[in-house]
């Protein structure tokens, strides 16, 4: 709304762009976001956006500074979380655990404050403090049964950190109740279940195998022709 209204169609064209190539595509969204970031470099959303395209590209330097100034400009704490995460990324997990600890994270809400956990634990993660990790995520959140959209992603950390701690029966228990939340296949649980059951998936249809049998009828079908021609060519030899 600050902008002048052809400025700001080209500005939101390019936002759109973002948004719909981040998960498939993330360098060509990060592309886009530059080229949104060079016609409104003071809008908070599009530094916000250029973010989240440099954190989608592990540009976590970059992703972190974009993120202070979107937070500089609206005020907000949403992006507290991802901030943290970006000092992660940068191999400074104790940045992150003190993020934790800060009064931004009793101003988000729930989903933020479960993302915050998530990035807690992981950080204790990268300094080797799996137990740290596993009471980390243990919370009235973890342990209740409603879903929510981050209940499946905050399962799996918890399945996942057990699992380095080399408690199997458990991890596997809750990568059950992660793969039972995830609606819309955030995680791959499924994946991690059948790999600890010892379940092999195999391509019912191998292209590369159907390619070398294709390839193999080819060489036989040409010795074929070879041996008829010489066949007639003997015949020929007889009739001579």
């Amino acid at each position: 709304m600050s902008l002048p209204k052809g400025l700001a169609e080209d500005v939101a064209r390019n936002l759109v762009m973002v948004a719909q190539l981040i998960d498939e595509d993330p360098e060509k969204a990060y592309g886009y976001s530059r080229v949104a970031l060079r016609l409104a470099s003071r809008v908070a959303a599009v530094r916000e956006a250029a973010g989240f395209a440099a954190y989608a590209t592990q540009k976590y330097s970059e992703a972190l500074a974009e993120f202070r100034a979107a937070r500089r400009m609206s005020g907000g704490v949403e992006l507290w979380p991802v901030m943290a995460d970006c000092e992660r990324g940068l191999g400074r997990p104790e940045r992150a655990l003190a993020m934790a600890g800060e009064p931004e994270v009793q101003k988000l809400d729930k989903a933020g404050q479960v993302e915050m956990r998530l990035v807690a634990a992981g950080a204790r993660r990268d300094m080797g403090q799996l137990d740290a990790a596993i009471v980390t995520l243990q919370s009235p959140e973890l342990a209740s049964s409603a879903v929510h959209p981050w209940t499946a992603r905050l399962r799996y950390a918890y399945a996942d950190a057990l699992l380095a701690a080399g408690r199997e029966s458990e991890a596997r228990e809750w990568f059950a109740k992660a793969l039972e939340a995830d609606k819309d296949g955030s995680t791959d649980a499924s994946d991690r279940l059948a790999e600890m059951d010892g379940v092999e998936f195999v391509d019912a249809f191998d292209e590369s195998e159907d390619e070398a049998e294709e390839t193999e009828e080819s060489e036989d079908s040409r010795e074929a022709d070879v041996v008829e021609l010489d066949d007639e060519g003997d015949r020929d030899g007889d009739k001579g």
